[in-house]
């Protein structure tokens, strides 16, 4: 971010100071890694300047001069968003957009176009510490894309239902003259949408959805073909440069949207074919020594088993080896130890970096990563604890072999592992 903001010509100040405040701002923005004893925060509170969480300041300065589009959901959030963006971009709708990610294809991860869609990621995380709810309640949906509701942040949901109150305050927020675009495969999504106050539209996989592929998906090495059956304009043939049933899937959402604002058919289909994708979701990061080494955000269960799979799809036979860093402090709890047992059940090798968050959990409900790699190792899989953060790069790249695809998880930088295994690999 700091390169980013340097680029638009803004000084970023390092550290934090309350000097950073002199001269005396109109306005302090404070986003949600901020702390409320933050040294700019308590002096922001101390001579009453006016704050903002980020979420409010989008709805007060941006989003009232727009029909926001919001994507939200557990998973595919970043990807549908970045799709969503690049299809109305294609198709010369001029939309203003904000990514939580990098898209491969466009320019930045955020624009103020002069179109009148604001397609927006809809965070479900908290927005700031005087700002608890989740983000996307600030977002005013005139649309809004559902495409998963799953158990996740533990730090903030104590449970599933806390998590489902919020997504269903969200579908409330929808006028009766918006629409609901919501993944019918997931039964959670379509309890969710019975809140709508909007019209309903379900897309997914099951011919039972509104908005469903006919037939066959078709995959190899360059993406998926489908064709889709779409009440609007009957069916048509897509293709996307993109891997895995899940991405069909996001990309049925946005085809329902653009369809639905009227963008030209034929404009879409192009636009849809020639994404590329967002850094970091499954992101190509290079080959060396006959290994190829791919970047990920996966790290719920869910997604890291869509991953594996799309992977599985794409590279065929070819050993998969995935490297994980339970970075979130859901990720590195024991609740979901069965359902990381049957995602790594999809590579043939898997090694689990240590816990990240380790001394914020309870012993007792800390992920046990040695038990897991037992019971993976009973499935087949080569499973392997590192000990420490220093020892992953040495235990993975000792390991690999030319024709392995190498996947790294993670919801942080991870020790820009990739970058740094490619380094080793061509030495």
């Amino acid at each position: 971010m700091s390169t980013l903001l340097e680029d638009a010509g803004i000084t970023p100040l390092r550290g934090f100071d309350p000097r950073h405040l002199e001269p005396r701002p109109d306005l302090v923005v404070v986003g949600n890694a901020v702390p409320r004893d933050n040294p700019e925060a308590v002096e922001t509170e101390r001579l009453e300047i006016p704050r903002l969480s980020m979420p409010q300041t989008l709805a007060r300065f941006f989003l009232d001069q727009h029909r926001p589009l919001v994507i939200a959901g557990t998973h595919g959030k970043t990807t549908t968003t970045s799709l969503a963006a690049w299809v109305y971009s294609e198709c010369r709708a001029d939309p203003s957009y904000l990514v939580g990610g990098i898209p491969i294809d466009l320019e930045k991860s955020f624009h103020a176009g002069g179109g009148e869609r604001f397609i927006i990621e809809g965070d479900e995380y908290n927005a700031a510490y005087f700002d608890r709810g989740p983000k996307f309640l600030h977002y005013r949906p005139h649309t809004l894309v559902l495409t998963s509701v799953e158990y996740d942040h533990a730090d903030l949901y104590p449970d599933h239902q806390s998590l489902l109150v919020a997504y269903e305050k969200l579908v409330e927020l929808l006028p009766g003259d918006g629409l609901l675009v919501a993944c019918g495969d997931s039964q959670m999504v379509r309890e969710v949408a019975r809140r709508s106050p909007a019209p309903v539209l379900f897309y997914g996989l099951a011919a039972d959805n509104h908005v469903h592929p006919q037939g066959e998906i078709t995959t190899d090495s360059s993406g998926s073909r489908f064709s889709v059956v779409d009440p609007e304009v009957g069916t048509e043939a897509i293709s996307i440069r993109l891997h895995g049933e899940h991405n069909v899937a996001n990309a049925l959402a946005v085809w329902i949207v653009a369809v639905r604002d009227g963008l030209p058919v034929a404009e879409i289909t192009r636009a849809l074919a020639s994404f590329r994708g967002v850094k970091r979701r499954m992101e190509e990061v290079g080959t060396a020594s006959g290994v190829t080494v791919i970047d990920d955000f996966a790290h719920h269960p869910t997604a890291v088993a869509k991953t594996l799979a799309a992977l599985r799809e794409r590279f065929g036979d070819r050993r998969l080896v995935a490297v994980y860093e339970p970075r979130t402090l859901t990720a590195g709890r024991r609740r979901f130890f069965e359902a990381y047992a049957d995602a790594f059940s999809l590579a043939d090798v898997a090694f689990f970096a240590p816990i990240y968050h380790s001394k914020r959990l309870d012993p007792e409900d800390r992920l046990d990563l040695k038990a897991l790699e037992r019971q993976l190792r009973e499935r087949g899989v080569e499973a392997r604890r590192v000990e420490t953060d220093e020892d992953i790069l040495e235990s993975v790249a000792f390991n690999l072999r030319p024709e392995d695809v190498v996947v790294t998880m993670s919801s942080g930088d991870f020790g820009h592992l990739p970058q740094r295994l490619l380094a080793v690999l061509r030495v």
